[in-house]
């Protein structure tokens, strides 16, 4: 018999803070999905809310670090009936196992998801060392 799996919606889950905050409101762990081939690493974030202008990638030595902000709707003219949309920050960092090609990473960001493509650094090619007499 097949196995079945249900489609079950997860809210924003709080991430542990790695440092003491500046910015007031909770800070969320984006779900992400990670594949990877022989050429590059494919990385799929979940970070509704955020636009690409509040959106930071950073890849440092080895360490790849994703952090946005969802800010507020902002509507004057309406009165509040319920709220349960969130505001605050995502943030996430990951310790990058390869060499990433920083001059070739693709970020693109469509309907709350970030779609990240980390090109793998070329490997240097094996060569035989010449030892000179002398």
């Amino acid at each position: 018999m097949a196995e079945t799996k249900e489609l079950q919606a997860k809210g924003k889950v709080d991430a542990p803070v790695p440092a003491e905050q500046t910015k007031p409101g909770p800070v969320f762990t984006p779900n992400v999905d990670i594949f990877e081939t022989e050429k590059e690493i494919i990385m799929l974030a979940d970070i509704p809310g955020v636009k690409a202008k509040d959106l930071t990638i950073d890849l440092r030595d080895d360490t790849l670090t994703l952090s946005g902000e969802v800010k507020p709707i902002d509507r004057p003219e309406e009165e509040d009936v319920l709220i349960e949309y969130q505001v605050g920050s995502y943030y996430r960092q990951f310790t990058m196992a390869e060499v990433i090609d920083q001059s070739k990473i693709d970020a693109a960001l469509n309907n709350g998801v970030l779609r990240l493509t980390l090109p793998k650094a070329e490997k240097a090619l094996p060569r035989q060392i010449i030892v000179k007499a002398g």
